[in-house]
């Protein structure tokens, strides 16, 4: 049995079905989370990784999880995968957490626990995900506008579908324990082109507004821990060479290209259409 938390989420939700698809018994877990939210059969579990306690009903019975960074307790998290007889982690993680481990000291504590928890383990570092545009959802609805940083710089967003069909294989494929991947699109493309990409999506003209770094820091600090704004503005605007590469990974795993951002965005244009 796999248990899959975030089962709700961009990532969550398209891991639970294919695996269900491929048969694999399932347990979804996310705080919220109800038999409405998930294929049939599929076993549901409310529980919150800020809280190990109520991780473990929902890890009774289970070889498997795909585990989220998330909550403060990386350590207890492992502990009771392995009380409740968890034979293998995938984790997902952060591409940051490789290329800028000081702004990203969260996923990298994650990425600790996990290589050292004496369990089968793969860890999946994702780069920006084309789903990250949803923050652009209200005023592209509202007002066919886009306000961001860095309007030009580009980066090889991946589409959180491919993420959730890697997650899949290597959950169900012990040939990739001991593996770290970076998770990339098949192109970079900059944050003018992804709002053009979904004005085409809508057959309407996305018109986009370059913010300063500081306009961008003061929005992004609304919802995220400083260090984590501050690493994020820095790949955004000073990307490394590696963190604008296209990784092989995805194609090595799927035995296809990931998805390009137009891709992702025809098929989540109802999220940007007028009400």
């Amino acid at each position: 049995m796999i248990v899959v938390t975030g089962a709700t989420g961009n990532v969550g939700r398209t891991l639970v079905r294919l695996l269900a698809e491929a048969g694999e018994q399932v347990t979804a877990v996310a705080r919220g989370v109800t038999p409405a939210d998930v294929p049939s059969g599929v076993r549901v579990q409310a529980a919150d990784l800020g809280d190990v306690r109520s991780m473990r009903a929902a890890l009774e019975g289970a070889d498997a999880l795909f585990l989220l960074v998330a909550g403060d307790d990386p350590q207890g998290l492992v502990a009771a995968a392995r009380a409740a007889g968890v034979r293998r982690i995938v984790l997902l993680s952060t591409q940051g957490a490789g290329t800028r481990p000081h702004a990203y000291e969260h996923a990298g504590r994650f990425e600790a626990a996990v290589r050292e928890s004496g369990l089968a383990w793969t860890i999946l570092r994702s780069g920006g995900m084309a789903s990250n545009t949803y923050a652009w959802a209200e005023p592209i609805r509202l007002h066919r506008t886009v306000a961001a940083p860095f309007g030009d710089v580009r980066l090889p967003f991946v589409d959180p579908d491919d993420v959730a069909a890697v997650g899949a294989a290597v959950l169900r494929d012990d040939a990739h324990d001991g593996a770290t991947y970076v998770l990339t699109g098949s192109e970079a493309t900059s944050p003018r082109e992804r709002a053009a990409a979904i004005g085409r999506a809508l057959g309407e003209a996305v018109r986009f507004v370059e913010q300063t770094p500081q306009q961008a820091r003061e929005q992004m600090a609304r919802f995220m821990p400083l260090p984590v704004v501050e690493g994020t503005l820095a790949i955004l605007g000073e990307p490394t060479p590696e963190e604008q590469r296209v990784s092989p990974d995805v194609e090595h795993i799927l035995g296809r290209a990931p998805h390009p951002f137009t891709e992702w965005a025809a098929r989540n244009a109802t999220a940007f259409r007028r009400p």
